[in-house]
């Protein structure tokens, strides 16, 4: 057990896996270095994972609402590290000069069905990677605004 003035840091990430694109994480650092990871899934089975996207929602609201009160000094730290973000961004920009040529390749010698191929898998690839790179963006929170990327969506009002 912390006291919330024991605090340093918080990061949170957008972090998927295959059973579960959805998955986000916290990581609550210690003043010692200690930390602790949270998830906004638990695992079920050994396949499968089930989201727990309100309580870890209000969880994090909770603890930042806390954080706020115990008025220590701590950061809040949005996405991945800048490093590991650079590196994805130039994957990502490497995979797409790539298919590019492949594709400018499959079309110049008539292999349209390998080019529908490269099309559908540049699709893909920047539909998964483009968003954990579009989320994950390296930045600086507030108290007052929680990034809403980096958190489940909030749960829907029924209307009245």
């Amino acid at each position: 057990m912390w006291p919330y003035a024991d605090i340093a840091a918080v990061r949170l990430s957008y972090r998927p896996v295959s059973m579960q694109s959805r998955r986000f994480r916290a990581d609550i650092e210690h003043k010692s270095g200690q930390s602790i990871a949270i998830f906004s899934t638990s695992w079920q089975t050994v396949a499968l994972m089930a989201p727990q996207d309100r309580d870890y929602r209000a969880f994090i609201e909770l603890l930042h609402a806390r954080l706020r009160a115990a008025q220590g000094r701590i950061a809040l730290v949005g996405g991945i590290g800048p490093l590991t973000y650079a590196g994805g961004c130039l994957l990502l920009a490497l995979v797409a000069i790539a298919i590019a040529g492949l594709l400018a390749r499959a079309v110049a010698t008539g292999e349209f069905a390998g080019a529908l191929f490269l099309v559908g898998f540049a699709a893909l690839f920047g539909w998964q990677m483009g968003g954990f790179i579009w989320r994950n963006k390296p930045r600086l929170y507030t108290f007052d605004e929680l990034p809403e990327t980096l958190l489940p969506a909030p749960p829907r009002n029924p209307a009245k």
